[in-house]
């Protein structure tokens, strides 16, 4: 390998459906720096994007190694979005190394770098611990992903868990999946309502469901909109049909260490998922509810938490290939 295969700064990104956002690091163990957002459908694929985002920088700049978070599966060094049509190698970088994770492995890796009030909010339940932890989290998509303690370090462990049928415990949540049943939707995966597009569906749903009129809305103006009662009702249905998804994850993961819930949509509202009931779903299991009321339920509310994985993750790396 080159001896200057990990020569800083380092390029850190997450590609998500809507957003593709970057930051530089320029020193191992460092939070990333000069971090944007841009816009995905405004560039035609992720070289373009990176170049567009390299070209902010003053100065000019070129990142002796990269780390790139997808929302979509990985096969190694290819990649194919999930709900956007960028696919290809990440060697078309031109980078001297280039890490590839699932967004959501990314976001587990940050997990141990995140404390305080303005990372994280708790949801319930008891401070989390140093056992197995689960992320999930809606945006675009619907991201899980885990994270094992292994001797002083900590493995992710990236998965595909929002696309599993949708949690349904009671009548209403029975009845919404009849009506996408009725408009063509044969199989109603989590991410179908659990997601941005999901709370969408899960408002144009539950209009006919009540019988009633509703104007077609953004995710934007749902969560914005919460004096209107079928918004209201909406995001309600939302936070439980989350809770019961967090609690079958914590159940299939065995994460005693805690469950985080990442993505953009519920921090513009904590007061209103604390007042739902997300808790009380998660732990509605009828043989294993004292398992889960141990399990701390966290929200993360710190602003990139993606880029802060994918630097720890290069950082690793780039301690490995010193031993090495």
């Amino acid at each position: 390998m080159s001896d200057h295969l990990f020569d800083l700064p380092w390029l850190v990104a997450d590609i998500g459906g809507t957003n593709a956002r970057f930051g530089l690091v320029t020193a191992p163990g460092a939070q990333p720096g000069h971090v944007r957002v841009l816009t995905g459908a405004e560039h035609d694929s992720l070289p373009e994007a990176v170049a567009a985002y390299l070209d902010t920088i003053e100065g000019g700049v070129r990142p002796g190694a990269g780390c790139v978070a997808v929302a979509g599966p990985i096969d190694g060094d290819r990649y194919r979005l999930t709900n956007s049509p960028w696919a290809g190698s990440v060697r078309e970088l031109g980078l001297p190394y280039t890490g590839l994770l699932n967004d959501f492995e990314a976001l587990a890796a940050s997990l141990p770098y995140l404390d305080g009030e303005g990372d994280l909010v708790s949801l319930g339940g008891p401070p989390p611990s140093r056992g197995v932890k689960a992320v999930l989290g809606p945006g675009t998509g619907l991201g899980v992903a885990g994270l094992v303690p292994a001797g002083d370090d900590w493995v992710p462990v990236p998965g595909e868990g929002g696309h599993v049928t949708v949690p349904v415990l009671d009548a209403r949540d029975l009845e919404i999946v009849r009506v996408l049943h009725t408009q063509g939707v044969a199989h109603v995966d989590a991410e179908h309502l659990l997601s941005g597009p999901g709370l969408v569906r899960l408002h144009r749903t539950l209009a006919v469901v009540n019988g009633v009129t509703a104007p077609e809305l953004t995710a934007s103006d749902i969560v914005a909109r919460l004096d209107d009662t079928l918004c209201a009702e909406t995001i309600e249905v939302f936070c439980g049909l989350l809770g019961s998804f967090a609690g079958n994850v914590a159940l299939t993961l065995g994460a005693k260490g805690g469950v985080y819930i990442g993505g953009g949509v519920l921090p513009r509202i904590v007061d209103r998922v604390r007042a739902s009931d997300f808790r009380a779903r998660f732990e509605a299991s009828p043989n294993l509810a004292g398992y889960l009321s141990a399990i701390a339920t966290t929200l993360i509310v710190a602003p990139q938490p993606a880029l802060t994985g994918a630097a720890a993750w290069l950082t690793r790396q780039s301690a490995k290939e010193l031993i090495a």
